[in-house]
């Protein structure tokens, strides 16, 4: 063979050259200079891909704290067992645990809601799912009654699909927006500005009680960090999925991983702190407009996330801990935390206040809430026997419970939910946390079943003219790279 060929790809792979990405890397360098094919031999095995990484043959380790006391119960823990099995012989992982309000949110081997997954030097986007830094905020008010406060909250935010409406756009700070602006994935930008100031729909509430060691009105708003996190997701399980076929083909999809050594693994994890940082400050300004509507003064404001990932450094490395719904009371976990943590059961029950130190059952984790037993679907069939509105009459007695597009969704009722008594009784039981106060309820706002006045067509329409915006956005986000780059070169 000449040394001064010029090889293409197919030489490369008759050389034994694996399929990929490395064929064009070792083309470059192959091509830019003469090269024999014993030299090209050598860069092959230096550049040949590690061996695949197989599952674990027995699941890693993990502590279940949640009991069952009825069929419905033992038929969700034996559920949630079989997908964490499954879940625990991700090569990358090396521990999980389950907590009390845990159910499964997926197929076999997907993490059950409830659970938490230790990883060694690599996040997993699966188990953080697209409701990234899914969260909780309180806001005690020193002189404020209760019905102001839901009023004014009602006024002060939004439920329901896409962003505010213009008037009533809340504007990102500036520190904030030249943060987003950075990031590697410029699609982000124009969600993080449309959604800021939302809650989207769901389990995502406004909740409003009285505290109950002073009688203090206190707000407490959960949600996540809507398409900002749910577009940063999607990019998270593309760079997953490459390294998967890469390093583990026989891992399930859903639990791939990015390893924190690269630099998509560095990347990724500074874009979720700063969707952290986001998702903070989307709570913290319902919280201020509704103060400012309410006319009422603020004497204490803490939040926690349940739907995230901790890096903890230890010395074999840095060790993840995906939490899918479950509440950090770590404190070395969270850089901004007072020691209390927010723990909802359901609209008719308290919210929880709650404190606790790492041990051998909760491995720095408590519950997020009640959980489910069963799916929306399930429920709504089992419901089907009385009317919504008979329902909702019936389990919100005295309460002023609303939905924010008016339409009850019953599968958001207390009824669709863990019994609340005994998730507070596991927690005691496997001293996850204790509970230092609690808010009794007052009334609550969810977004309700906004589908319901929506039809199909409409829905597929808004579907369309979502991804022509962000197809517009695309190209707009493109052509400000290129102006940028061709103001640099001149």
């Amino acid at each position: 063979m000449d040394n001064d060929k010029r090889y293409t790809g197919k030489d490369l792979l008759d050389m034994g050259c694996k399929p990929g990405p490395v064929v064009g890397k070792l083309l470059d360098i192959v091509n830019s200079r003469p090269h024999t094919p014993a030299q090209i031999q050598v860069l092959i095995a230096a550049h040949a891909p590690p061996e695949t990484l197989k599952l674990h043959a027995k699941a890693a380790p993990c502590q279940y704290n949640i009991s069952a006391d009825n069929e419905i119960e033992e038929s969700n823990v034996a559920a949630v067992r079989a997908t964490m099995d499954a879940v625990l012989k991700t090569p990358c992982v090396i521990e999980g645990a389950v907590m009390p309000d845990a159910c499964p949110a997926g197929p076999i081997g997907t993490i059950p809601v409830g659970g938490v997954v230790a990883a060694q030097d690599a996040i997993i986007p699966g188990m953080h799912s697209a409701d990234i830094c899914c969260s909780l905020m309180a806001t005690i008010f020193d002189d404020a009654k209760p019905e102001d406060i839901l009023n004014a909250a009602h006024k002060a935010t939004h439920f329901g699909p896409g962003g505010r409406e213009p008037h009533r756009a809340i504007a990102l700070p500036e520190a904030l927006a030249e943060a987003v602006d950075k990031l590697e994935y410029t699609d982000l930008r124009d969600i993080a500005r449309n959604h800021m100031g939302t809650q989207g729909d769901g389990n995502h509430f406004v909740y409003v009680g009285t505290l109950e060691s002073s009688g203090k009105t206190v707000l407490v708003t959960h949600h996540g960090s809507r398409g900002f996190g749910a577009r940063l997701y999607k990019h998270g399980k593309k760079i997953a999925e490459r390294f998967r076929k890469e390093l583990s083909p026989e891992t399930a999809p859903q639990n791939s991983w990015i390893p924190y050594a690269s630099d998509e693994g560095r990347d990724y994890w500074n874009a979720l702190q700063l969707v952290r940082e986001w998702t903070r400050y989307n709570h913290d300004a319902l919280h201020e407009l509704t103060a400012v509507t309410a006319g009422a003064d603020v004497t204490h404001r803490f939040w926690n996330e349940h739907n995230f990932v901790f890096r903890e450094e230890t010395e074999s490395g840095n060790v993840f801990w995906h939490a899918k719904g479950a509440t950090p009371i770590h404190n070395d976990f969270m850089p901004d935390t007072d020691g209390v943590q927010i723990v909802p059961l359901n609209m008719a029950e308290p919210v929880l206040f709650v404190k606790g130190e790492r041990n051998a059952n909760n491995r720095g984790f408590a519950p997020h809430g009640a959980g489910r037993n069963m799916s929306r679907t399930k429920h709504k069939k089992r419901m089907a026997a009385r009317t919504n509105e008979e329902i909702f009459a019936t389990e919100t007695a005295g309460l002023d419970v609303r939905f924010y597009s008016s339409n009850i969704d019953i599968s958001e009722l207390p009824s669709a939910y863990k019994n609340a008594d005994s998730v507070v009784e596991d927690m005691a039981k496997f001293n996850l946390a204790d509970v230092v106060d609690r808010v009794m309820p007052y009334g609550s706002i969810m977004a309700g079943d906004w589908q319901r006045d929506v039809s199909w067509k409409d829905l597929r329409a808004a579907k369309r003219n979502a991804k022509k915006q962000r197809n517009r956005s695309d190209r707009r986000n493109a052509k400000q790279q290129l102006d940028s780059s061709i103001d640099d070169e001149s």
